[in-house]
Formats: structure tokens, sequence, C-alpha cells
């Protein structure tokens, strides 16, 4: 199985073709009014139609409320919620609900204290997303263009499919991918050459890099065997 690809917080036509004549699995629009990768919906729904059918298309929210979230459902259409806020458990399992959609949830990494809640939230998400925890002080919950230790997820059940991200560039992925092993990857601000920015040239030297990825031997298989929908 191939290592599912998205490219996220992209706002303009280039960059959405970029990704697309690159092999991304997965596009992400941001509707976080703080975020410099904000797109409206208005907008979003006419870059989101240039993917239709080609990549998956994901709206990345942040502890957004219900009405937020169906402007965003009937205007986007997206394939994916994902909610990056501090959404709980119950929220998650609402929000799957009310809206019919496939969840990823996303889970700031810092600490081993961190994986204590990954369970819970595999049980309600179609798909987790674990990400570099914010730094102190940072506005944003994600697209800190940091990474975390990605020997913490040593730790997890190794049947658990989920999607990593965090600082993730076309100069260190190969590494992430032999020691973590995901189902998926996500990249944002690796992929910039400023805040918000995104860069053609980038994006095609970050998936390149992943699919030429081939593990050791000893590394055993690339990629964990998926327990949630894809």
């Amino acid at each position: 199985m191939s290592v599912i690809v998205k490219i996220c917080g992209l706002s303009t036509e280039e960059t959405v073709d970029a990704a697309l004549a690159a092999g991304a699995d997965m596009i992400g629009f941001v509707f976080f009014p703080k975020s410099p990768r904000f797109v409206t919906t208005e907008r979003a729904a006419t870059l989101a139609e240039r993917a239709r059918g080609r990549a998956g298309i994901v709206a990345l929210t942040v502890d957004m409320d219900d009405a937020g979230l169906a402007e965003i459902a009937q205007t986007v259409k997206p394939d994916w919620l994902q909610l990056h806020g501090n959404e709980s458990v119950d929220r998650v399992a609402a929000v799957r609900h009310a809206f019919g959609l496939p969840v990823m949830k996303a889970l700031g990494i810092g600490g081993t204290e961190d994986l204590a809640r990954v369970p819970a939230y595999a049980e309600v998400a179609d798909r987790l997303l674990l990400d570099a925890k914010p730094p102190k002080g940072a506005k944003h919950p994600g697209g800190n263009g940091v990474a975390f230790d990605w020997h913490l997820l040593d730790a997890l059940d190794p049947g658990l499919s989920y999607m990593l991200s965090g600082g993730l560039d076309a100069d260190n992925v190969a590494e992430a991918l032999a020691l973590t092993r995901p189902f998926g990857i996500d990249a944002s601000s690796g992929v910039e050459s400023a805040p918000g920015i995104k860069d053609p040239d980038r994006i095609h030297a970050f998936i390149a890099a992943i699919r030429g990825f081939r593990p050791n031997a000893d590394q055993g298989p690339a990629i964990a065997g998926e327990r949630m929908t894809s």
C-alpha cells in the first residue's frame, strides 16, 4: 500500500494544480481565520472543484460550531472534515454523526503523556492525524513548522492507522517514514517559501521524496495495516 500524501493549507489555483500534478492523494483547505493559510468558503469551493474526483478534499477547522461546519459542508462539499482544535471525544463523535462525513482528528504530540488520548479518539474518528504540539506561545494549533520526537510513537499499538504531520519537508520525510511507518503523511509549512505561501517546486520535491522512499529490509513494511476508514 502506498503512503497517503496530504498537502494542507492550499489557497491558489497554481498550488492546487501543483499538488495534483505531483500526485497528492488529499488536499486541505484551512478555515481558521488566524492562520496565514485561511481561505473563505467561497474561495475554497472554487479551488475544490479543480480537485474533485482527483484527490480527497479536506476541510480543516478549529473548534468550529455546527453552523460553521454546515456552511463548509454545503458550500465546499469536502470529502473529509479535519478537527484541529480542542474538540472532545464526544464532540468528534457528534460531528461525525451530524454531518455524515468522515472525520479526521488531529492530536498534538509533545510527550508520552499525549499518547494516552489516542485510543479514545481512535474509537470515534475515522482517522487520526498526529501533529507536533504547538510551541509555547504559538498562535496556531498546527502549521508551525516544528516536528516532535517520532520515537514517541514506538509506544503506540502497531496496528493503529494514522497520518503523521509536523515539521515535515523533503529533507526529513524519509527519516520520518522509516521511524514511524504511518498510513499517511501531511505537510503544510514544509512545502512553503513563507508562511501561507505554498511553493510548487517544494510540493513536487516533497511528494517525490515520499514516493521514492524504500524501507530497509530490517525495517519491515513501510505502512502499518489500516484499521480505520480510508
